[in-house]
């Protein structure tokens, strides 16, 4: 028990966490057709961290999150130029912007003292969820202490205040974030801030990619940005309903993905585990993979047994 409180459950609670947080805001981002915007902005998000950390000289969430936000600021003025400039539509503006970005992050960690202090190229992709430990806790009795808090993990804690945040401010505003979703024009014609809106929702999704890019690396916060919003559209066509499917099946996810990095290969006799952002970010796909075969509505196979029925109907 006291192993699975201080190495495992910290290190669920980080991956659950950050599924529900890049969900929630991946449902907007998909029903937007901006799905790319959560990629892109993951890899942006480096060459800020490492800036804000040659700056300050410490790996503190408040100026690495700043130095990520204005590289994200960056990155959008850059997309917006190359595609008027160049005449590119926005997904090739994206492309060429997040890739140059990324590996200029991927040079300065090379070139700088920011490769010694915890943040490296293997890092950034693959996260460090397994070292995520919560020192101290034997029983669940000590998660009722004072004590044990103070001795939480810094990603724990950053993720779990950036996910309430969002959560509020996603219940708040959820029938501006609605509207303006579905039918920009008639949100305008009401007044509501349309482009102020989209650029909080960008903003957004630059603090929840850099709050869970420490632990859980780029991979799975791609993964969690599309994956859950994208299962959950397949199973209805309501929103708030797509929410709470997002969050149920991101939450799936981080489970058996953790469980079978960490303990699937000891069923076969080895000794070694596996990325647990990685599986997790594998469980995320099957589900996709899943749901766009069986879906009770829009799955492929239930679409063709519809098919058949009409057919034969007619």
């Amino acid at each position: 028990m006291t192993n699975f409180l201080t190495i495992d459950f910290p290190a669920i609670l980080v991956a659950i966490l950050t599924a529900t947080t890049c969900g929630l805001l991946g449902n907007f981002l998909v029903l937007r057709r901006q799905a790319l915007i959560g990629d892109a902005i993951s890899h942006v998000a480096l060459p800020g961290i490492v800036i804000g950390f040659l700056i300050t000289g410490t790996v503190a969430t408040l100026p690495l999150m700043l130095g990520a936000m204005g590289a994200a600021v960056i990155s959008v003025g850059l997309i917006e130029t190359i595609r008027r400039v160049g005449g590119l539509e926005s997904g090739a503006a994206i492309g060429v912007v997040f890739t140059a970005m990324f590996a200029a992050g991927i040079v300065l960690l090379e070139q700088t003292d920011a490769s010694n202090a915890h943040i490296d190229a293997e890092h950034a992709l693959y996260g460090n969820l397994e070292s995520t430990l919560w020192l101290g806790l034997s029983s669940w009795t000590d998660l009722l202490t004072k004590d044990a808090y103070a001795s939480m993990p810094r990603e724990l804690g950053t993720i779990i205040g950036v996910t309430l945040a969002i959560s509020f401010l996603i219940v708040t505003f959820f029938k501006e974030l609605k509207i303006t979703t579905f039918d920009p024009g008639l949100a305008t014609s009401l007044g509501l801030p349309v482009r102020t809106i989209s650029n909080v929702l960008i903003i957004l999704v630059a603090v929840a990619a850099v709050a869970a890019f420490d632990a859980v690396g780029s991979i799975l916060v791609i993964a969690m940005f599309i994956c859950p919003a994208a299962t959950a559209r397949m199973l209805t066509d309501n929103l708030a309903r797509q929410l709470w499917l997002s969050v149920a099946v991101g939450t799936v996810a981080s489970i058996g993905g953790y469980i079978l990095a960490a303990f699937g290969p000891q069923a076969f006799g080895s000794q070694k585990a596996l990325s647990a952002a990685g599986m997790i970010a594998v469980i995320a796909g099957l589900l996709q993979l899943f749901t766009m075969i069986a879906a009770p509505r829009y799955g492929i196979l239930t679409r063709f047994i519809r098919y058949g029925r009409n057919k034969k109907h007619f």
